[in-house]
Formats: C-alpha cells, sequence, structure tokens
C-alpha cells in the first residue's frame, strides 16, 4: 500500500468515525432505497454492456444490508425493478431479471438473517422469475433479523390499486355492501392492504444517482418520509455516503405536518 493510500485510509476511517458520531441518539426504523445509476456507471466506466452495471450494483447490497444492521435499522425496503422498467430491451430485461434473482437467492441463503418479503405485481414478471423470487423469500420465514422488501416489478400507482382491489373482494366475500363499505371506508383500510402491510412506513428515503424525484416510489407510505438524495451512482455508493444520509437525517426534525 503507497502512502498516499494509507493516509487517505486514515482520513477515510476518520471521517467515518466522526459521522457515527454526529448520527448517534436517532436512526430510522425504516429505510427505504432506490439502487439508481446501474447503467450510467456502466457506460462512465467503459462497459459497453450495461449489465455490468447492474451485476455491480447487485454486489453493493449485501453491504447496504449489513451498514443497515449495523445502525440497527429494522425494514429496508430496496427498488430493484420497477413496472417501467419491464418495458425495456429484452436483451437488457432478461440479463437483468437473471441478476435480481440471482442476488436475492443470495440473500436469503443459509447463515443470512434477514427476513425477506417480495413486494411488487409478481403476476407482471415472467412465471419463473416470480416462482424464484417467492421461494427465496419462503426460505426466510422464520427469521428474527432485520426485514428487507425486495421491490421488483413495483409501481406505486400499481400497489395502491392492488389494495383497493384486495380490499373489495374481501368486503364482497364477507357480503358488504358498496354503500356499506363507503361509510367505514378510511386510509387504515388501504393500508392493511399494500405490500409493505405490518411494516413501519420509511422513515428515510435514499435516492442514487443525482435523480431528485420519487418516480412513483411507495407514493403511499412516503407521506412523512425524509428524503435524501446523492450524486454517486448506485455501484459508486460508499459507507461514508450512508453515514451522511444518517447523519442528515439524525439533524432534521420532523413535524409530521404539525
Amino acid at each position: 500500500m503507497s502512502v498516499r493510500s494509507f493516509l487517505s485510509d486514515v482520513v477515510y476511517s476518520a471521517y467515518g468515525r466522526r459521522l457515527i458520531q454526529q448520527a448517534a441518539g436517532r436512526h430510522p426504523r425504516h429505510i427505504a432505497i432506490m439502487l439508481d445509476g446501474n447503467r450510467r456507471w456502466a457506460r462512465e466506466a467503459g462497459f459497453s454492456d450495461v449489465s455490468d452495471g447492474h451485476r455491480a450494483g447487485a454486489k453493493k447490497i449485501a453491504d447496504f444490508l449489513s451498514w443497515c444492521q449495523e445502525a440497527d435499522v429494522e425494514v429496508v425496503t430496496m427498488w430493484l425493478l420497477s413496472t417501467d422498467n419491464l418495458n425495456r430491451d429484452p436483451d437488457e430485461l432478461t440479463p437483468l431479471l437473471k441478476i435480481i434473482t440471482g442476488v436475492t437467492d443470495e440473500l436469503a441463503a443459509p447463515g443470512k438473517t434477514w427476513q425477506l418479503r417480495i413486494v411488487g405485481a409478481l403476476d407482471l414478471l415472467p412465471t419463473e422469475v416470480a416462482k424464484r423470487l417467492s421461494e427465496a423469500a419462503a426460505r426466510t420465514e422464520g427469521r428474527t433479523g432485520m426485514e428487507v422488501n425486495v421491490a421488483v416489478g413495483y409501481g406505486g400507482r400499481q400497489e395502491i390499486a392492488d389494495a383497493v382491489r384486495k380490499l373489495l373482494l374481501q368486503h364482497a366475500d364477507e357480503g358488504t355492501t358498496i354503500h356499506e363499505l363507503a361509510k367505514i371506508l378510511d386510509v387504515d383500510h388501504i393500508s392493511e392492504h399494500l405490500y409493505t402491510s405490518g411494516q413501519p412506513d420509511p422513515d428515510l428515503i435514499i435516492r442514487t444517482s443525482g435523480e431528485q424525484r420519487l418516480s412513483g416510489f411507495l407514493l403511499w407510505q412516503s407521506a412523512h418520509s425524509e428524503f435524501w438524495f446523492t450524486e454517486a451512482y448506485w455501484p459508486a455508493f460508499r459507507r461514508v455516503d450512508f453515514l451522511r444520509a444518517m447523519r442528515d437525517y439524525a439533524w432534521r426534525h420532523r413535524r409530521f405536518g404539525s
């Protein structure tokens, strides 16, 4: 290791410890993250195949989850594929789905403590892909570690439509008329049928790659979320970036509309 590299590591380590101290005392229970910028990272790194960016991004996921675990985060939601992404060219989509199923299998591997939940419209995915994702999540049932939502084939509007559909079907089976339902319907009824039902809403939503919009991510659940944006592409996202997000969250005063 060169002297310059050694000094860089020392400075980086010291800065990381300082960020941890500044974020102490308050951390989010639920972090949601939009893993954006894989394709742009690949192009700028000189790769001709954008799948190399997706592969690099997939390798970052386990690191990110370990950082969240160290910070005592209870729930993490990772957006890996949107409903809009399903319209991509098959030459890109097919390898991407393979990468996603591969990383999900890795997260569900023996020795991992995470509980996986697949959130998204699985019926929009190829049958074999949906089956592998569901089987991976099933293998983590009973684990007591951090809950990890893997959002694949996910769209915020689709989620709300699915929740309302499930609500209507439930009450139809119970014999509730539409007029009776209209009298009792409130936000909690819909929340109970969301993909993330039973979990706290995200306290902090992170988006990489410099984009500053939700793009339909967790539209219902993000009503009171804090947002943190970074220019870093997802494959280049570092622990120090994560710690900056945690520090900034700790410094914010959450009013919840009051």
